[in-house]
């Protein structure tokens, strides 16, 4: 490791320690508050401890915003606070906001490439401190989600990583095999219609996994 990425680290790990002061480990399960898919998942609600994969219905800008936002979502229910390691820093803030997720709440870590994302997520997992970990990432092999499974198990922290693509190419990527303990797929319904001319408002995501296709039935 380079003497400038172990200083970047170091600085990451004050950063954090100030901010969150002492370990929360959570144990246990993170409910949806929807029986239907509450009632499939082991223990009732999302594992804390554990890898989670969240990636749009399809490779445009829409679907990648509903992954990043349905992350949002869980992370905003969560206790301490979120680190969300990205390369692109278009995350819109009024979002997050609007989901429940507010900026003050979130450490922004912004790398070069996604291998340094992965570097950061297991980083911030390892250190115990936060609520859930959130990576934006394209490509998520194997041996990199049990690196991110192991850490998550460590500490009991919540490692979510959002699949965002530029092209449909990638997308591919998702039905490759991962360590993640689930694996979700969100869309956005079309908007609800109005009685007059205009913008509709937002329908709510529709929510499918690989993990447990009982949920898209």
């Amino acid at each position: 490791m380079s003497a400038a990425r172990e200083t970047v680290l170091a600085d990451l790990r004050q950063r954090i320690s100030a901010l969150e002061g002492c370990g929360a480990k959570q144990a246990g399960c993170l409910p949806f508050g929807v029986a239907e898919i509450d009632r499939i998942l082991p223990g009732g609600g999302l594992a804390h401890g554990a890898l989670h994969e969240i990636a749009g219905g399809g490779s445009g800008t829409v679907d990648g915003a509903a992954a990043a936002l349905f992350a949002a979502g869980i992370a905003a229910r969560s206790k301490g606070k979120i680190a969300w390691c990205l390369t692109r820093p278009d995350l819109f803030f009024p979002a997050l906001a609007q989901a429940g997720l507010h900026p003050d709440r979130v450490v922004f870590i912004e790398d070069e490439k996604e291998e340094d994302v992965l570097a950061s997520m297991e980083e911030c997992l390892s250190f115990g401190g936060l609520g859930v970990v959130v990576g934006e990432l394209v490509r998520l092999p194997m041996t990199a989600s049990r690196r991110l499974q192991l850490a998550a198990e460590k500490t009991g922290t919540m490692a979510i990583a959002v699949r965002r693509w530029r092209r449909q190419t990638e997308a591919n990527d998702f039905g490759q095999p991962t360590a993640s303990t689930t694996r979700w797929r969100v869309s956005v319904l079309p908007s609800e219609q109005l009685p007059v001319p205009g913008l509709g408002r937002a329908r709510a995501f529709q929510v499918l996994t690989e993990a447990y296709p009982a949920l898209s039935k």
